[in-house]
């Protein structure tokens, strides 16, 4: 991820191993982390039961929260990719119970279809 997307808030991919390593103790036993993003230090991870957002807050980002939705409470999702003249892919997702989608920023290259193959195959 360049310097620019992280100032802009355009996330990129990170390894799922990696990903995986910070969330030790989170995940469940036999619990893999399929597809995930970096926003500056917030994270977006799609495992293959559920999507957790990690939210880093203050100077030092010590406090931590995180946000897990169950793939069943999600109603709807969708994705713009980046195209010509676009810097970056959008994706949106709604969630039972909350009015507002869940709406990221995603450079360019970021794994789009990684994430739609995610939440497909598990509200299949």
């Amino acid at each position: 991820m360049g310097l620019l997307d992280g100032l802009l808030g355009h996330g990129s991919d990170a390894a799922p191993d990696a990903v995986a390593r910070d969330l030790d103790g989170m995940l469940v036993p036999g619990e893999a982390v399929q597809v995930a993003f970096r926003v500056i230090r917030d994270l977006m991870v799609f495992t293959d039961r559920r999507m957790i957002l990690v939210d880093r807050q203050g100077l030092t980002g010590r406090k931590v929260s995180y946000l897990t939705v169950p793939y069943r409470a999600i109603t709807a999702f969708s994705i713009e990719n980046a195209g010509s003249f676009d810097l970056d892919s959008e994706l949106k997702i709604w969630v039972s119970g909350r009015p507002e989608p869940i709406a990221r920023t995603l450079g360019r290259g970021a794994d789009i279809r990684g994430i739609q193959r995610a939440i497909a195959a598990s509200l299949a």
